[in-house]
């Protein structure tokens, strides 16, 4: 059995939420997650913030991975490099993400990031996947 990402991250994923992040789409290997850009997610030079950008390539990764996993297993961030290409002022922001390797303890995994249909980034990553540590059940 593998895991399930949902598809909204409310009371999922607090960090997501504050940003804005949610996914459209998680399939085995595959995420598709959008952002609207915000006044309060630009930098004072009035464009995205790099760390948005980073944060949606990072999430993304981590859902299509996760969602190839079975349950009881995890990933996390080994590596992140992400190329800008332009900046975004406004609109929404699209990250499509697919795993392109996973091994047993390794996955590799790009992702694309596009501004109303222009690409603004591009990211790769390794991630390092794991097991979940028993949670004792409360009585």
């Amino acid at each position: 059995m593998t895991n399930k990402v949902p598809i909204k991250s409310k009371n999922f994923h607090p960090f997501a939420e504050l940003i804005g992040l949610n996914f459209t789409q998680v399939e085995p290997g595959y995420s598709k997650c959008i952002l609207e850009i915000r006044e309060d997610l630009l930098n004072p030079h009035g464009v995205l913030h790099g760390g948005v950008a980073y944060s949606m390539a990072d999430t993304g990764m981590a859902a299509a991975l996760v969602s190839m996993l079975e349950t009881g297993k995890s990933c996390t961030t080994v590596e992140l490099n992400i190329v800008y290409f332009r900046p975004a002022t406004s609109g929404m922001l699209i990250c499509e993400t697919k795993v392109i390797r996973k091994g047993r303890t390794i996955g590799f995994i790009e992702a694309e990031i596009s501004n109303d249909d222009r690409l603004i980034s591009k990211a790769t990553g390794t991630f390092s996947i794991i097991d979940l540590p028993n949670k004792p059940q409360l009585d």
